[in-house]
């Protein structure tokens, strides 16, 4: 279709696109899950299936999410649990549990997931792929059903989901564009800042083993204080502070 019409190519022309399944697309539903939302079938695509459209993406499959979407386990009445492909006896997590499985077993090289709590980060973590959860508001969730109204303190966010960080960087790089900023003038119009990322410079990075509340077990404890070393080794200044109040 897209050779027929001619013009320009975006920078995902041609690539096979999965998205979570309370992203909105037109002529699909949107169920997060829930039975009751079944019937309820989108009018017109969401901002960000819109932007991959535009850039040439091929949006070809919506992917299994938790019922509700807040659980750390992909499974609802109306499609079913979710396995790992590398071990059909365990999970993928969630809530882009979907994403995780289907990136992971091959069947999609990119996908497109939601974040609040570790909803991208957790099953790229069990499916041992990659995820990145961008800065709320960097990206549109317009027209992205979401289960509770009013959730405005600690929003969800939109974030691509891939087999390699370098897919990840590619992908916010087409989305940050002029489309995205035209259709949602709410999400502040900057774009990848190559200079930055491409930058040798040392960063300094905050770190902190514990919040207070919650104490990490022992296998976390070791991956931080191994990834503090690494860093420092890196040139980097890794300073301790005392985490989120």
């Amino acid at each position: 279709e897209g050779l027929r019409r001619g013009g320009a190519k975006g920078p995902l022309y041609g690539v096979p696109v999965s998205i979570k399944e309370h992203i909105g697309y037109a002529g699909q539903p949107s169920t997060c899950g829930l039975v009751q939302n079944l019937d309820d079938v989108e009018e017109e695509d969401s901002v960000i299936v819109r932007v991959l459209k535009k850039q040439g993406a091929v949006v070809f499959a919506k992917t299994n999410v938790p019922q509700g979407l807040f659980c750390y386990e992909t499974s609802n009445p109306i499609y079913g649990f979710t396995v790992n492909p590398h071990n059909r006896t365990k999970g993928v997590a969630g809530s882009s549990g979907g994403e995780g499985a289907l990136i992971s077993g091959g069947a999609s090289i990119l996908g497109i997931g939601t974040d609040i709590g570790g909803s991208i980060r957790l099953p790229a973590s069990f499916c041992g792929i990659a995820g990145f959860k961008p800065t709320p508001n960097r990206l549109s969730m317009i027209r992205n059903r979401q289960c509770i109204d009013g959730m405005y303190s600690v929003p969800f966010c939109i974030g691509p989901m891939a087999r390699d960080v370098d897919s990840l960087v590619y992908t916010m790089k087409a989305l940050w564009c002029d489309e995205m900023f035209h259709l949602d003038t709410s999400v502040p119009p900057l774009y990848f800042n190559e200079k930055t990322f491409s930058s040798v410079e040392p960063l300094r990075i905050g770190f902190y083993e514990e919040d207070g509340f919650f104490q990490p077990n022992p296998s976390m404890r070791r991956v931080l204080r191994e990834t503090k070393q690494l860093l420092a080794e890196a040139g980097h200044q890794v300073r301790g502070h005392a985490g989120p109040s």
